[in-house]
């Protein structure tokens, strides 16, 4: 959490705010003393599904998709494996960066 007083703040305004939009909070002093606190209105609800996808988004981790699926994708039965594979050896490879 950063900690500004509000002189700072008058003077480096828009700076924080960019600081806000990328998930900082900001604590507001004045004299030494807390007075305020400037943060996200996004990110009021991470608890949830939504507050989770939203903050991989502004982390850059995440980006959705801009348009609806077709029902013809949702459709579509999963891949099945290929006979004598095994899927946690494929995996585990993958992460190991084998793949």
């Amino acid at each position: 959490m950063k900690r500004t007083t509000i002189t700072q703040l008058k003077a480096h305004l828009s700076a924080l705010i960019d600081a806000v939009r990328h998930g900082e909070t900001v604590l507001i002093l004045d004299r030494k003393r807390p007075v305020a606190r400037l943060e996200s209105v996004l990110a009021g609800d991470t608890q949830g599904p939504e507050g989770r996808i939203m903050r991989l988004e502004r982390a850059g981790i995440l980006q959705r998709g801009r348009r609806k699926l077709s029902k013809r994708f949702l459709s579509r039965r999963p891949p099945k494996a290929r006979a004598g594979a095994n899927i946690l050896e494929a995996l585990l490879g993958e992460r190991r960066g084998q793949r």
